[in-house]
């Protein structure tokens, strides 16, 4: 974990994980579900807009 990360959000983010650990595995399936769904609709390019490829380091 990052050093400089507030505690509050270092604490919040374990209860986070450890309250997706306790569900039963059907609703953690549901959860990985929701969030790919929402990673796959913040990834979309607005229209008219193409996706550029990422620069070379």
């Amino acid at each position: 974990m990052d050093s400089r990360a507030d505690p509050s959000d270092e604490a919040q983010g374990l209860r986070l994980v450890r309250a997706f650990l306790l569900l039963p595995p059907d609703k953690r399936a549901e959860v990985i579900a929701f969030v790919e769904d929402l990673v796959r609709a913040h990834a979309q390019p607005d229209e008219g807009q193409k996706i550029s490829p990422l620069p070379d380091r």
